[in-house]
């Protein structure tokens, strides 16, 4: 008897268990339906919305946020949209001081930021890679074994690669020139993060900007630096830009580039192994835009549920890789709220 009651009871708890599941399930679906509803409404009102928006831009996002932009004043003629110089560490710091409505950032919000008031939206992803020239007189047997994580170390951390030889574990004495930012960047700080630093760690001649560390190593056939993905390939044909080559990353650690490890013909190809998870994260990584406080301008709703929604179609475009439709749903469901 006791035991058909046991059994009973343990029928009914699951019932209760699975019911109650549905029920959440059924609940998230309705709230969910609810804001896409409010966010369709709110759409329609600001069919005829004007005014100004303000942009800080982080070099890495930048090349996108000038589609974006081009795009929306399509829909919305009358909004003005200003993009500012710099790169991450100006883009925070302009929009925690309210100086832009909008800071592009190309690394993870710090906590400290968040507690003065930061609001991020991620609104697409992209990567770091570390370049080379394309003339280096070692140009065949570099791609073809890659780079491993400890000899990235050993370039911008302990500073004990010093040649060629020492990247590819060899006898050749060219010298290897190790470039770096001088400007606070999320592509350093990302690259930095890959090798378990921090960016004031980093090693090498310092170069501003991602267009001044491409234009640095396409005239040194012996240097090597990191760029985002914008930087180190074309956005018409896709091909790395002249006189610029990918390295390949050695995740494997074998020593060599294994086909499944061999993604970097184009960009198209590399933002599909980004997306398939097979390019590691670090160096890849989510874009934001941040405000001070959740944004209460029509006009900059407006622009951050375009990029969120409509918007995503010309990230494959422009080299990035669009924003899951989970993550997509949560940064949408952030300006709802």
């Amino acid at each position: 008897m006791m035991r058909n009651i046991r059994v009973v009871f343990a029928v009914l708890s699951l019932s209760v268990v699975l019911v109650a599941g549905v029920a959440d399930e059924l609940q998230a679906q309705e709230k969910r339906q609810g804001w896409i509803k409010r966010l369709r409404y709110r759409r329609e009102l600001r069919r005829e919305v004007q005014g100004e928006i303000q942009l800080s831009r982080a070099f890495a996002l930048y090349p996108m946020a000038v589609k974006w932009a081009e795009e929306f004043r399509k829909i919305h003629p009358k909004v003005r949209i200003d993009i500012s110089a710099g790169g991450a560490g100006k883009g925070i710091t302009d929009a925690l001081a309210k100086v832009v409505d909008l800071g592009m950032v190309s690394r993870d919000i710090y906590p400290q930021e968040l507690e003065k008031g930061a609001f991020p939206i991620a609104v697409v992803k992209d990567a770091v890679v570390p370049t080379i020239n394309s003339n280096n007189p070692l140009i065949d047997q570099i791609l073809a074994t890659g780079l491993k994580q400890q000899v990235a170390q050993d370039l911008w951390i302990h500073t004990t690669a010093r040649t060629w030889g020492d990247v590819l574990g060899t006898g050749s004495t060219i010298p290897v020139h190790v470039y770096t930012r001088s400007d606070a960047c999320g592509a350093a700080e990302t690259f930095a993060a890959w090798l378990g630093a921090k960016q004031e760690d980093l090693e090498g001649t310092a170069v501003f900007g991602d267009p001044g560390v491409t234009s640095v190593v396409q005239r040194d056939k012996v240097g090597i630096g990191f760029n985002n993905i914008a930087y180190a390939y074309d956005i018409n044909s896709k091909k790395p830009y002249r006189h610029i080559a990918v390295i390949p990353l050695d995740l494997n650690g074998n020593g060599k580039i294994d086909p499944e490890e061999d993604f970097y013909a184009t960009s198209t190809e590399l933002n599909a192994a980004i997306a398939e998870g097979k390019y590691p994260s670090p160096p890849a990584r989510n874009l934001f835009l941040v405000s001070n406080g959740k944004p209460m301008k029509p006009e900059v709703l407006a622009f951050l549920e375009f990029i969120l929604t409509d918007g995503q179609q010309y990230a494959p475009e422009v080299g990035y890789i669009g924003l899951s439709s989970d993550i997509l749903e949560e940064e949408l469901f952030k300006l709802q709220e």
